[in-house]
This record gives C-alpha cells, sequence and structure tokens, in this order.
C-alpha cells in the first residue's frame, strides 16, 4: 500500500477499536453530562474516548501531532497531524439514538487527506482518501451520479438554527429537491458518500466536525466546500454543502446564496 492507504488502514483500525469506549456507556446511566461554554454536553464518554485514539494514535504515529474536540492541541498542526471528534452526535449518543459517530481525520499541513466516519452503534466504518476512492466497512462506495435539484434527496442539517438565524434561506433549501429531511451531525453527510443522499447543507461546525468528512466525500466522487464554493480548512467558518456531483452542488450554493 501506499502511504495514504496504509495511513486510512490505520486510522479505521484505531477508530473501530475505539467505538468499544462510547458502546460501553451507550443507553447506560451514569455518563456524567456537562454542558459546555457553548451549550453544547460533553459525557465521560466523550472524553474517554477521545483518550483512546490519542493513545492509538500516539503508538501508531508518535511525531504526529493532534488536534480534538475535548483535549485540544498536541503538537504542531503544520507537518502531519490528526483531527478528532469522539463523538460527533452527543446529544443524540445521550438520548440514546444510534446516529452518532466518531470522526478522525488526517492533515497534511492542515489540508485534509485521510477521513474515518465510524457508526459505533449501526456497525458502519467509512473510509476514504485522497486518490484512494471511499469504502463502507471494506467495500468501495460511490455518491450517486444525481445532476437535477428538483430530484435530489436533501437533508438540512441543524434546521432550527438556521430557522431562527435565517429563515428566508430555510425557507429556501425547504422548497428544493425531491425529498427533504431536517437532520444533525455526521451520519447525513456519510450517507453522500455511500450513495443514498444527494445533498446536505449545514452550519454552526467546527473544523473537527468536516475535516474528517471531506476526504471520505471526495474520494466517493462527491463534492464538500463552504457555502462561497471554497475548499474546507481549519479556519472555514463552520458552514459546509455536501453532494454528490458538481452540478448538485452548484444547484444548492445557489440556493444559499439566493
Amino acid at each position: 500500500m501506499n502511504d495514504l492507504a496504509n495511513i486510512a488502514a490505520i486510522a479505521a483500525r484505531i477508530a473501530k477499536d475505539a467505538g468499544a469506549v462510547p458502546m460501553r456507556h451507550f443507553r447506560q446511566g451514569g455518563l456524567g453530562i456537562e454542558l459546555k461554554g457553548d451549550q453544547s454536553p460533553v459525557t465521560v464518554a466523550d472524553r474517554a474516548t477521545e483518550k483512546a485514539i490519542r493513545a492509538a494514535l500516539a503508538q501508531a504515529f508518535p511525531d504526529h501531532g493532534v488536534f480534538g474536540e475535548e483535549f485540544g492541541v498536541s503538537g504542531s498542526l503544520d507537518g502531519p497531524a490528526w483531527i478528532i471528534d469522539p463523538i460527533d452526535g452527543t446529544r443524540f449518543f445521550l438520548s440514546g439514538y444510534p446516529g452518532f459517530g466518531m470522526l478522525l481525520g488526517h492533515l497534511q499541513s492542515g489540508a485534509p487527506q485521510v477521513g474515518v466516519a465510524h457508526m459505533p452503534a449501526l456497525g458502519e466504518t467509512y473510509v476514504g482518501a485522497r486518490g484512494q476512492g471511499a469504502t463502507l466497512n471494506g467495500a468501495p462506495i460511490r455518491a450517486r451520479a444525481t445532476t437535477r435539484l428538483d430530484e435530489a434527496v436533501v437533508f438540512v442539517n441543524e434546521a432550527e438554527r438556521l430557522f431562527a438565524d435565517d429563515p428566508a434561506r430555510f425557507a429556501r433549501l425547504c422548497a428544493i429537491g425531491h425529498t427533504r429531511r431536517m437532520s444533525y451531525d455526521c451520519y447525513p453527510h456519510a450517507l453522500v458518500a455511500a450513495g443514498q443522499v444527494d445533498a446536505v447543507t449545514d452550519i454552526g461546525l467546527e473544523a473537527y466536525d468536516f475535516l474528517p468528512l471531506a476526504p471520505l466525500i471526495e474520494a466517493a466522487g462527491g463534492v464538500m466546500t463552504d457555502w462561497d464554493g471554497q475548499p474546507l480548512g481549519l479556519g472555514s467558518d463552520g458552514r459546509v454543502v455536501t453532494a454528490c456531483t458538481p452540478e448538485i452542488h452548484a444547484a444548492v450554493l445557489e440556493v444559499l446564496a439566493g
């Protein structure tokens, strides 16, 4: 295997192994729920999962930097580095809903190269690396070839936040596509890579929410950018669009722009 393929294989193994940590707490008591400054919840499982991933990364890649949601930055992000969201969808997790995920991404000088989205409660592991293609549980996956927005399956993540902040834009999104669903977190994006969903809009994200997903989406043939159509990086503003084809991506950007 080449370097990225090898890194992707190791990342997938680390994520799957670490998935046992939140599953020990899932639908159990004693989660130790706390609220962060932004009022988002964090549990003992979030912290324990990130510790497990960090320990595995330190063993496999001792010279790489790490940026995790719960424990911040260790080392440098200027060279090879990792970005971690130990439980993406903590509200799903603490409410017993299986749609939470684990995100692990490999960066080179801040640019995402490898992405893993592991869904512990669903037993699904999505892996993508630039130039290597994408897989679900080891089997190749590909984004759909939809080009007409009126035929698209569209997910609007963080819908109530978007409705509160920008009701006109929310109304425009509610008028597009063949099928629309309101949702949250990483799973709708992973479903674009798997050829099940055509487009996802999202807001209010941090780098650890979207940078692990970008290589997965692109490796599956899709497109993932910010709302201005620009590539995603550590400094992106947290508004993202994921689409199965350039045509759907351009159409959704047009709707967002009004």
